[in-house]
């Protein structure tokens, strides 16, 4: 019954579906055939299935809502990425969060954030009180042009989309390009709530071996011939979680086996404020024409303040302005006016400076501490909050953190970023959320439990 009931929550079975017959079912389970018939009798008595003679059991009624939870591949709930982010985003200020993905509030830009508060109470009413235009803030849109321009990005404001988050943006272009059943790469591997989206899209998902450098091109490849995806989301600059740089060599090859097969890639530029020295951008390559970009500021303004941006082919963007109408009317004037003030203050561009050195020191530090405890990095990043660890003598990362769990400490095990579920030996860690001693004494006390 419990099988059942997952199967259709997780809209395996829709509403009028044909379960599998009681005999296919009871070999695929290793039941007996009057035992699926008793949970098949008990399920039609609950209204859950309807019986009809000759024919078999189907599912009844409308279509069951969404339960992302039940969808495959299915892992345990205490490391599933949905609940990774539950933890982080609910559990009480005394949990320590080295798991999360995000600064602590004395890292990010307090100042500046009250700053622009206080001037914002004192401008026109407008920004108070209305809806923002179909593309987002005019003055934020100019302000990435000419940063993302910088970067080498040929970018003009009405290519740019303002969104309410960068998962917002995700989800706007997911709307956009895909249906049930497409097919989508993704690192292996990669930011787990990408998971978690795409799930809700009800997509395949298919995982590609991520190097230092990139992703293996040879197993993307052999991706993009056997299953004909429609997108790649990656993160572009510092990627999440394992710190690694996109090189210029895989970043042409890449686009190369992109245009060859109408592949569409979202690169995702979250991180691009930790950077110390710039990597390569695919859409700067590509002059997107089929590189969708993303980001927000999120991780280094406020997460409160939830901003967003696309920048993408203008006819692309025209479509995109329709369904964030259709799915959000308007946008945030608030928040982007409060995040333009921020990002034209005098004192972010120091303050990011000094973020940037402090993780720099940070990641020695955190580095040095786990040595003695046989947790190695997979690789040494030049930049970001991340070090993707490999865990000691065969330890299972899932098991580990929910030994940490009950002792107030919140990780993120590898599989949760892991399609493949290979990745069961390694633990990403936020090096800014690991200044507290106790981090480290409950991860050795679990290590010696193990």
């Amino acid at each position: 019954m419990r099988h059942v009931n997952t199967g259709i929550a997780a809209r395996t079975w829709p509403a009028g579906a044909r379960l599998p017959s009681v005999r296919s079912q009871a070999r695929s389970l290793k039941v007996s055939v009057s035992t699926v018939v008793e949970a098949y009798e008990r399920l039609c008595a609950e209204g859950v299935l309807i019986s009809r003679p000759g024919s078999g059991f189907y599912v009844a009624g409308p279509a069951a809502p969404l339960a992302l939870a039940a969808v495959a591949p299915k892992v345990d709930r205490a490391i599933d990425p949905l609940w990774v982010s539950r933890q982080a985003l609910e559990a009480d200020a005394g949990l320590l969060k080295p798991g999360c993905g995000w600064l602590p509030p004395g890292w990010l830009y307090e100042a500046g954030v009250r700053r622009a508060l206080r001037a914002v109470a004192r401008s026109d009413t407008l920004e108070l009180a209305e809806y923002a235009t179909p593309m987002g803030h005019p003055g934020l849109r100019q302000f990435l042009s000419r940063r993302l321009s910088g970067a080498g990005v040929e970018a003009p404001p009405e290519q740019i989309m303002l969104a309410e988050s960068g998962t917002q943006a995700i989800d706007l272009i997911c709307r956009f390009l895909l249906q049930p059943g497409d097919t989508v790469v993704v690192d292996d591997p990669c930011y787990f709530n990408f998971h978690a989206l795409l799930k809700a899209h009800r997509v395949t998902v298919i995982g590609v071996p991520y190097t230092p450098s990139g992703p293996d091109l040879e197993a993307f490849a052999s991706a993009l011939r056997d299953h004909a995806p429609r997108l790649y989301i990656t993160n572009s600059g510092v990627h999440n979680p394992t710190g690694a740089a996109l090189s210029p060599v895989i970043a042409h090859r890449l686009l190369k086996l992109a245009e060859a097969h109408e592949l569409v890639i979202v690169e995702d530029d979250i991180f691009a404020d930790f950077e110390v020295t710039a990597a390569p951008r695919l859409c700067a390559f590509d002059g997107l024409a089929r590189v969708i970009h993303i980001g927000s500021f999120s991780k280094t303004v406020s997460a409160s303040v939830r901003c967003g941006y696309v920048a993408a082919r203008g006819d692309w963007i025209d479509s995109l302005v329709d369904l964030k109408i259709a799915t959000n009317f308007g946008g945030g004037r608030l928040a982007a006016e409060l995040i333009l003030r921020v990002l034209t203050d005098s004192g972010y561009r120091r303050h990011m400076e000094a973020v940037r050195s402090s993780l720099a020191d940070q990641r020695l530090r955190v580095a040095a501490r786990l040595a003695p405890m046989g947790i190695t990095p997979w690789i040494v990043p030049q930049a970001g909050i991340f070090l993707w660890c490999k865990l000691p003598g065969g330890i299972d990362a899932a098991e580990l953190a929910q030994v940490c769990l009950k002792q107030g400490v919140v990780l993120a095990p590898g599989n949760v970023f892991s399609q493949s579920q290979r990745q069961q030996g390694f633990m990403r860690f936020n090096v800014a959320q690991m200044e507290d001693d106790r981090v480290f004494e409950v991860l050795m006390g679990a290590l010696h439990a193990r």
